[in-house]
């Protein structure tokens, strides 16, 4: 068949070199190859780029403007291509009210679940609300304390946009005199002009009573009218006192707690039917924290317990004044101050003080009650001087779970709605698996069954597909933005497999981040029925797992950057293994490997160690950072590393050490921050968010080589200092483009066009400065050369050939030295930042925490990574890591394997030790996965270090 494959001719987008490529279609094919080798280049930029821009295409001039304009791809021709969807990394909602349920459409779902089959119960007293009747109203009504003056209102509008000239028209003509639009009165002969794009609320004024004997029958045709005027729904103004709602549908008949309308809305935190009043539906609300105000507890007051005021001398004799007033003592420490003494500190008294205190504007002298630290910091921050203040008291808020709703997001009304003793929040917060038993094992009535039956086949559909990509220990309540790549990834995944979809193309990156080896199956086997609904799957990936089961697999290479871009292998699995020219091939055959270390290190005997630590589900951990050692924690997905590393460890040490105001997660002590002198986060964020910035301004070695070309004898004859030969200030620099070396061109109806500065052509300098050269080369044809062509060039300027070589050694001798930083992948600014680290002095005390830093690599770039981090070591450093790459795990000197399970079932230590001892832990997943890839990679290692005579 001509249609069975996807044919490339003539890619050249980035470092593509004119490939043509024949990929099958309805397989699961793998592009890998070595970080910055062209893998997402022909995924993305050519093959996804290419299906997205030909959908466009096919859609209306009209539809295609809301679009914009796709840029076509440097490729001769793609034939074959079917519609593309990409599942990217880069999809994570920042917006704090996306959860895992809402993202994956499961909320809306149990909404309507919740309001067609849920049972009303009272939160006051237990009792399971049913509708009421026109007679259980009015006695309700009768019951209030006699002669209270009531008003029996009709809610035609309840928080609806509009101008609603049409509802005034018909209480006019039913003969109705009042309304009440806003809270306020008013005679309905008035002109009434509201604004249509606001929400409004209109009551109309059926009756007006006095509660007394005799009035049964009135108000019985009133609480009537009522009702049929708004639907069944019904107020009354009680005058003086507080408004009390009614409702044909729910409302206990104890309390008169009402429900009200039980549609899916009620059950969103997203509409303000549903939210909670005091955090509009967030779960948590911005309030001053006690652990900021006050972050060392054993400090006395006039030692500067009370952080905000430590360095003001205001309030600082404010402070003294209070104490002496209130017979507080200033020299003990405070967390041994009586509970009543902190109190007043924290929240003020009532007591009047005269205070003699020196501000800003001279002495002040007033009597007033002592304010408080807290109360102060939450004023100056809500009612503050300037921005600036409030920049200053907001270091000492912090998002505090919210005291109404306990996190839970809905109001009272929503959460008295249970289904099978559950409310909504409550079936939210379980973990996927456990989710997915609650809604196949649930308990209905004949009629509610036949309701519910649509709604819990795609309730269980989708929690079978969230499990089976291997999240079952997420819960639907889980934030989407603190889900990681991978995660986020995984998730649309899911929705995809749901979507039973066929005839498309998938291209996905690096679905495998932040799985252990133990859910790699599942997830195989999901990309595999996606295949076999009849589509076709591009993964960019380096997992040997999943290269292995793929159909087709594409090997890129034979380098990175300029050295790549060319296919070295394509073909099965096993073709590709026992191709000489592939690097994949011969990692997949073993005859290259990731050595293992035959001795590991002792340390320096000292250690960091973090008890009661409870943050998520942390379960009360004591746990022991040794120090001057290549430490690795690991464990299942969802088992609590990036808790313990990233919320508790990782803030607490930068509150210890760098002074840093983040409050760490749930933990009781950290003891031996002592023992190191710095805690150095090396991420995945961007060295640079500016074309500007580039790897030669990051590493600091441009500075040198300005310096150099400063001191040249044509620079000294111009009398040109450094700075000439900077492209971000005047003087050197081209101001035809300042300095960019491009220049937009914004085009009408078509997207903006960026061309080289037709004055420097792109050398970003103006023609004196290029004038100026160090061995025949300008300072524009540095820039432009490799970092590895740039280290041989300076070979004899120790100083920059130093700096060059830390990058070389980390792999990223590919990019050119003035690369702009916004084109370099989350690996690659990842070890830019270790580079620069590696150029210091260390001291040996530094404590590095990485997050997965094989994200994105290839095993030939773990292998030169894993080297890297082996010398920080070796300096005296502590490094941290947390991994599921087996090839990182067995090279540590310490393990730490958290689990056994994810989300509830975990946060628990299963195995530390070295890679030895936890791969004999038989309750250890990693130690089982551990366990025959050290066997192998040891004995290899020990042939290769025989050959080798060391």
């Amino acid at each position: 068949m001509v249609n069975d494959k996807i044919v490339i001719r003539g890619a050249r987008e980035h470092n593509l070199k004119d490939i043509n490529l024949s990929i099958p279609k309805d397989k699961l094919v793998v592009i890998t190859g070595l970080s910055g080798s062209g893998k997402s280049s022909l995924a993305f930029d050519t093959l996804y780029a290419e299906g997205r821009r030909r959908y466009v295409q096919s859609l209306s001039s009209y539809a295609r403007q809301f679009l914009g304009q796709m840029d076509k791809p440097d490729v001769d021709s793609i034939d074959g291509l079917n519609p593309a969807i990409s599942i990217d990394q880069k999809t994570t909602s920042h917006n704090p009210r996306s959860t895992v349920g809402t993202v994956t459409e499961i909320n809306d779902y149990l909404r309507l679940l919740w309001a067609r089959v849920g049972h009303p119960v009272c939160p006051n007293d237990g009792t399971l609300i049913e509708r009421q009747s026109v007679e259980q109203m009015v006695n309700r009504i009768l019951a209030l304390p006699e002669r209270s003056r009531i008003q029996i209102l009709a809610p035609v509008i309840r928080s609806k946009r509009g101008a609603h000239k049409e509802v005034f028209k018909r209480v006019q003509r039913a003969g109705y005199v009042r309304v009440i639009v806003d809270g306020e009165m008013h005679e309905i002969g008035e002109k009434f002009d509201l604004e249509k794009n606001k929400r409004h609320s209109i009551d109309i004024v059926v009756d007006r009573l006095i509660v007394k004997d005799g009035i049964r029958s009135r108000l019985f045709d009133s609480v009537e009218a009522a009702l049929r005027l708004s639907d069944g729904y019904m107020n009354v103004d009680v005058i003086g006192g507080d408004l009390i709602s009614f409702s044909e549908y729910y409302a206990c008949p104890k309390c008169g707690f009402t429900v009200g309308e039980m549609e899916p809305r009620l059950f969103s935190f997203n509409a303000p039917f549903g939210a909670c009043p005091d955090c509009d539906g967030l779960g948590v609300k911005l309030a001053v924290d006690e652990d900021l105000v006050v972050p060392d507890k054993s400090k006395t007051l006039a030692e500067g317990a009370i952080a905000p005021w430590k360095n003001s001398k205001y309030y600082g004799e404010m402070l003294e004044q209070a104490c002496s007033a209130l017979k507080i003592p200033l020299d003990k420490p405070f967390c041994k101050l009586t509970k009543k003494q902190r109190e007043t500190i924290l929240h003020g008294s009532t007591k009047k003080i005269k205070f003699h205190v020196t501000g800003d504007f001279g002495v002040n002298d007033t009597t007033a009650p002592f304010e408080g630290a807290m109360e102060n910091v939450e004023r100056r921050y809500y009612h503050p001087m300037s921005k600036f203040m409030r920049d200053v008291m907001g270091k000492y808020m912090t998002e505090l779970t919210c005291s109404t709703c306990h996190g839970k997001r809905l109001n009272r009304k929503a959460l008295a709605v249970k289904v099978n003793g559950k409310d909504i929040a409550e079936a939210s917060e379980l973990a996927i698996s456990h989710a997915l038993e609650f809604f196949t094992d649930i308990k209905l009535d004949e009629q509610e069954t036949i309701i519910a039956k649509p709604i819990l086949k795609e309730v269980r559909d989708r929690l079978t597909f969230l499990n089976s990509v291997g999240l079952d220990y997420l819960t639907l309540s889980r934030s989407a933005n603190t889900l990681s790549g991978g995660e986020a990834q995984r998730i649309r995944l899911a929705t995809q497999i749901g979507s039973n979809l066929s005839g498309v193309m998938y291209v996905l990156d690096e679905p495998s981040i932040g799985l252990h080896q133990r859910d790699n199956d599942r997830l195989i086997a999901a990309l595999k029925r996606m295949r076999d609904l009849g589509n076709s799957l591009i993964v960019v990936e380096h997992d040997d797992e999943t290269m292995r089961q793929a159909d087709y697999l594409i090997d890129m290479g034979p380098g990175a950057g300029t050295y790549g871009g060319e296919i070295m292998a394509a073909g099965t699995p096993a073709e590709v293994e026992h191709n000489e020219k592939s690097l994949t091939g011969q990692y997949m055959a073993g005859k290259k490997f990731v050595p293992v270390p035959l001795k590991r290190r002792k340390g320096n005997g000292k250690k960091i160690i973090v008890t009661g630590a409870a943050e998520n589900n942390l379960k009360n951990l004591k746990v022991e950072f040794p120090l001057g050692k290549l430490i690795v924690v690991t464990g299942v997905s969802g088992s609590g590393k990036s808790t313990l590393v990233n919320m508790i460890l990782k803030r607490a040490l930068a509150q210890k050490i760098n002074r840093n105001q983040t409050k760490p997660g749930k933990y009781k002590t950290i003891s031996g921050y002592q023992n190191i002198e710095k805690i150095i986060d090396i991420d995945q964020s961007p060295i640079g968010r500016t074309p500007r910035s580039n790897p030669a301004t990051y590493t600091s070695v441009f500075d040198d080589i300005r310096a150099l070309f400063a001191q040249t004898n044509e620079a000294k004859l111009r009398g040109y200092t450094k700075a000439r030969f900077s492209f971000n200030v005047k003087g050197g620099r081209c101001e035809a483009c300042h300095g960019d070396g491009i220049i937009k061109i914004e085009m009408n109806f078509l997207p903006d066009v960026y061309v080289p500065c037709e004055v420097c052509h792109g050398s970003r300098y103006n023609s004196e400065t290029l004038e100026v050269s160090y061995r025949k080369k300008n300072i524009a044809q540095v820039l432009d050369m490799t970092i590895s062509e740039a280290c041989l060039f300076f070979k004899n300027i120790p100083k920059i050939a130093r700096k060059l070589q830390t990058i070389v050694d980390v792999g990223l001798g590919y990019v050119k030295l003035g690369q702009s930083a916004t084109t370099l992948s989350g690996g690659e600014a990842q070890r830019m930042k270790l580079a620069a680290e590696l150029q210091k002095l260390s001291t040996g005390k530094n404590f590095y925490i990485l997050d997965e830093p094989t994200t994105g690599l290839h095993t030939d770039d773990i292998k030169r990574l894993l080297e890297v981090l082996q010398r920080l070591v070796d300096q005296g450093n502590t490094v941290l890591i947390i991994e599921h790459n087996l090839d990182v795990i067995k090279n540590a000197d310490w393990l730490i394997d958290l689990g056994p399970e994810g989300g509830e079932g975990g946060g628990q230590i299963v195995a530390t030790g070295t890679p030895e001892q936890v791969a004999q832990v038989k309750e250890s997943y990693t130690g089982q996965y551990l366990k025959p890839v050290l066997k192998r990679d040891t004995a290899l290692t020990k042939k290769a270090s025989q050959k080798t005579g060391k």
